[in-house]
């Protein structure tokens, strides 16, 4: 079951979907994302990116005797039979990485009561993750998803490909409202080739979607971002007021004063935190979370460096 989000739970109205925008706003914003992006990319997280994943994509380089402390994995079976010696396999730290990010446009997304939506939250960090990767000589590549893979764009190098992904995450607009990450799971698993570092931007309001983190997480260097807003966490006390969940247009009216009902609507969001946390740490992902409003840049280098 989804949480509901509200219409009204704060004084003031909740935003719950982007203003219509033209080009040249579009551009406008493009330009200042560009602007802070790289700044924070540059100077913040250019080192703790690269130590953050380096060795990730491994390489294969050439065969020698086997040496002790070498990996009994890496023990290449067919030429120590054919040279009555143990030979084992060398390996390299690819040059360059390829980095995707999942981007979950689904309706409960476009929530948000403090500042700015899950939406643009997400906008923001993808920005900054795509321009780090861009310095540090990686591929990346975006993929939108709701109940659907609504666009895919193929992983490239350089900043006009970057510019175009901020574009496209500044003003896309999904044809569904439904969330079902297996979907976009799947044709990750589907597409990739290589490994690959993925970030998974959402609410995870969804459920189900063990098997395919698992299997996308075997090929993969996943990392779950887990996006929300405050109030998704905890009521406000306003007295009586209709709450809706926007991915199915149900309505419910709820009282804000109740004990029970905010036990119970913190006890929800606890739950989904809990099963996305559990699910990634049982499928060997790293997860993380991020709330609307507050400082993300010191979140993601907490982030890296624990990584390093």
């Amino acid at each position: 079951m989804n949480v509901f989000r509200k219409n009204d739970i704060s004084g003031n109205p909740a935003t719950t979907g982007r203003k219509a925008v033209d080009t040249g706003q579009v551009l406008k914003k493009v330009r200042e994302l560009e602007i802070k992006s790289k700044r924070l990319s540059n100077h913040l997280f250019t080192g703790e990116y690269h130590s953050a994943f380096k060795g990730r994509g491994m390489s294969f380089k050439e065969v020698r005797e086997y040496q002790p402390g070498d990996d009994i994995r890496f023990i290449e079976w067919n030429v120590s039979a054919r040279m009555g010696h143990t030979y084992s396999k060398l390996f390299e730290e690819e040059r360059e990485l390829t980095v995707y990010l999942l981007v979950d446009v689904s309706a409960s997304s476009m929530f948000g009561t403090f500042q700015q939506t899950k939406r643009d939250l997400m906008t923001e960090v993808c920005a900054v993750l795509a321009f780090a990767a861009m310095s540090n000589g990686d591929k990346v590549g975006l993929i939108f998803f709701s109940d659907k893979v609504e666009k895919y764009i193929p992983a490239k190098k350089g900043k006009e490909h970057v510019l175009y992904m901020v574009r496209e995450l500044l003003s896309f607009e999904p044809s569904s409202a439904k969330t079902d990450i297996i979907k976009a799971l799947q044709f990750l698993n589907r597409t990739t080739r290589r490994m690959s570092i993925v970030f998974l931007l959402s609410d995870f309001v969804d459920s189900g979607y063990r098997d395919a983190l698992r299997i996308a997480a075997k090929r993969n260097d996943v990392i779950g971002v887990q996006m929300y807003d405050k109030k998704d966490k905890q009521l406000p006390k306003v007295g009586l007021i209709q709450i809706e969940d926007p991915e199915t247009g149900q309505k419910v009216w709820l009282d804000t004063n109740d004990t029970e009902s905010r036990i119970r609507y913190n006890q929800q969001f606890t739950r989904i935190l809990n099963e996305a946390k559990q699910t990634f740490k049982n499928a060997g992902a790293d997860f993380m979370q991020l709330a609307t409003g507050e400082d993300y840049v010191k979140s993601l280098k907490e982030f890296f460096i624990r990584r390093a």
